[in-house]
């Protein structure tokens, strides 16, 4: 009995390093929310999930601050018709998250059709009450 005692009680330890804190489910919902914004061409959503110092980098080596960027979203400048976002990982400094993650998306840039395959990396800062897109730098996949 102890033996089973200690067994689940060493697996109940296990499976909660593994588990996301809150503040890491704050920075996934805020990805999810950018990445919604990004998609539906929001101008509103972006200004409230960007933060005013953003430094945005492209694959292209472009590089947006947060007016220019969400010109060319709600513009359709620039235009993600989906994304998808796979192997996120978040990691937590205070309150800085660091975030990697792929991309893979349809883009209508300018009106070109394309296709884009992505590693990105994110900065989110958090500010105030929520968490903010600080900085992104985006490089094609090999």
């Amino acid at each position: 009995m102890k033996k089973s005692i200690l067994l689940l009680f060493a697996l109940a330890l296990a499976g909660s390093s593994f588990a996301q804190s809150k503040a890491e489910q704050q920075v996934a919902d805020a990805v999810t929310a950018w990445r919604k914004a990004m998609i539906d061409a929001d101008k509103a959503g972006l200004e409230a999930i960007l933060a005013p110092e953003l430094s945005y980098g492209h694959s292209s080596g472009k590089i947006e601050d947060k007016a220019m960027l969400v010109k060319a979203i709600s513009t359709g400048e620039s235009d993600f018709l989906t994304m998808e976002l796979t192997e996120q990982s978040i990691k937590m400094a205070g309150k800085t998250a660091i975030v990697r993650h792929k991309l893979a998306g349809n883009i209508n840039d300018g009106g070109k059709p394309g296709a884009v395959k992505l590693l990105v990396l994110q900065i989110w800062q958090k500010q105030g009450a929520g968490w903010k897109l600080l900085a992104r730098q985006a490089v094609r996949q090999p």
